[in-house]
């Protein structure tokens, strides 16, 4: 069975970085352990029997600012990160090289842009596509059981039955929800007075934006609050169709061009095992199973 493993690896990185995991310094004295613990994920789950990983990219936000920092300049950036973790974003990537694994590092774009545009890209070309990140923003990549949005943590699968299930809407509805509700993590406001039910109530029922009436009177669904949450979209509409253009990923970023650029082939055992004594990762250097034939 071929899959393609999709995972967002600045989230990886921000995990591995704020985990309560033994701190590991490089021999040159850097905090090395986000990157660290990255690679160790990352061979966890090359290892694991369940996944079954074939084919595997890591997408990359390097830097964090993008193309909406231009259109919105209170999107999240690089503001904030703490220096020692901001100093890994080139190592980590050349950390997930070493095991053998694809690297989109997103310039222009970012991660979250990586993965939707490889989930379309190779979705007809595999049997599934597993999204592995529990970023929200990634549900509107949701498509059957073809592709798919994985949680490591919860272990946790969302294909589209469960998505509707538990968002009372389609994927394709989730930036016009994330419109409304806005989305702290990646700066987007959204309207006040939408919460969680009230947006799912009412993208529920229009799908998208523009089909949202102006008048609570004509609103096929009633919310707490719907005269003035009508009232708040009425007049904040312009804001609302911006704030739907930043949470909706691009899908045509570049990525890879064909399947076999993201096939797993295995660890390449010198590369990486000089990667590990440059890093003095000895705890990580015994975990590959696969090592790629020479």
């Amino acid at each position: 069975m071929q899959r393609l493993h999709l995972i967002d690896g600045t989230y990886e990185l921000f995990r591995a970085h704020f985990a309560p995991r033994p701190e590991h310094r490089a021999p040159e004295g850097w905090d090395a352990k986000a990157t660290v613990g990255v690679v160790a994920s990352l061979l966890a789950l090359l290892n694991d029997p369940i996944e079954d990983v074939t084919h595997i990219a890591v997408a990359f936000d390097n830097p964090i600012r993008s193309f909406r920092n231009d259109l919105f300049p209170a999107y999240k950036s690089d503001e904030g990160v703490p220096p020692e973790l901001r100093a890994q974003f080139d190592t980590v990537e050349e950390g997930v090289a070493a095991i053998g694994v694809a690297v989109w590092s997103m310039h222009e774009y970012e991660a979250d842009d990586g993965l939707a545009s490889g989930a379309r890209r190779f979705a007809d070309e595999v049997e599934q596509v597993r999204i592995m990140t529990p970023d929200k923003d990634l549900g509107q990549c949701i498509v059957g059981d073809r592709v798919v949005q994985v949680d490591r943590r919860q272990q946790k699968v969302t294909n589209e039955t469960a998505f509707r299930a538990l968002r009372g809407f389609g994927p394709r509805s989730m930036p016009d929800y994330l419109a409304l509700t806005g989305d702290t993590a990646d700066g987007i406001p959204g309207l006040a007075g939408f919460g969680e039910k009230s947006a799912s109530a009412v993208i529920g029922a229009y799908e998208h934006l523009e089909h949202i009436p102006d008048d609570a009177a004509a609103w096929t669904v009633r919310p707490r609050g719907a005269p003035q949450l009508a009232a708040t979209l009425a007049a904040g509409r312009e804001a609302a169709m911006l704030y739907r253009k930043l949470a909706t990923l691009i899908d045509t970023a570049p990525c890879a061009e064909t399947l076999e650029d993201v096939r797993f082939r295995g660890v390449p055992r010198d590369r990486f095992e000089v990667w590990c004594d440059r890093l003095a990762a000895r705890t990580v250097r015994t975990m590959p199973r696969r090592w790629l034939s020479s």
